[in-house]
């Protein structure tokens, strides 16, 4: 899948895209908009981006697993080659590598949330200008379908290409979704 970016200043346009799209087959899950005028996007029944995926949450916690995966990796390393587990043991020398591959995880994570998230970054000072992100992930096959639609808006602008979600997890999303309309 790829994530097609588009820019707008107004928000009906984009509710009709969308609208077109999910009429065409694209499911929610693959349409998002991101604003900073959020209130807005929720009273046009768009769909936000969780305040979650706004930050950079997941790559700063991936980021500090890997700091801690190395801290933990020298702990024993150290313990290994000092022979200082030969006095107290391996289980002291394991459980500070555990913590500290669990600490520096958890640091990486919090950094994460202070920083916006990594993709939307150059998008930044458009929004601050009061512009609109819309984008969906499409599969290679919904391109087309994508871009006929898109063509009909000339007030959405085409802001480039980026990694989107991958489709096993847009496809969970909306079973989950209809699961949920369904159950009582």
């Amino acid at each position: 899948m790829k994530r097609h970016y588009f820019l707008s200043d107004n928000l009906d346009v984009l509710q009709a895209v969308g609208r077109e799209l999910q009429e065409t087959g694209f499911t929610t899950p693959q349409i998002h908009v991101l604003s900073e005028d959020d209130a807005a996007v929720e009273q046009k029944h768009l769909h936000p981006v969780e305040a979650v995926l706004r930050k950079d949450v997941v790559r700063g916690t991936e980021r500090g697993a890997l700091v801690g995966l190395l801290c933990a990796a020298a702990v024993v390393g150290l313990g290994w080659l000092t022979g200082i587990t030969h006095g107290i043991g391996w289980v002291p020398v394991i459980f500070l590598a555990i913590v500290l591959l669990g600490f520096c995880t958890w640091e990486g994570g919090l950094i994460g949330i202070q920083e916006k998230h990594a993709d939307f970054r150059r998008f930044e000072s458009a929004l601050k200008a009061g512009q609109h992100l819309f984008f969906v992930d499409a599969d290679m096959n919904e391109e087309s379908q994508l871009h006929q639609v898109v063509a009909r808006y000339p007030g959405l602008r085409a802001a480039g290409l980026g990694e989107a979600t991958p489709g096993m997890v847009v496809r969970f999303q909306d079973r989950w979704a209809r699961f949920l309309q369904v159950a009582p």
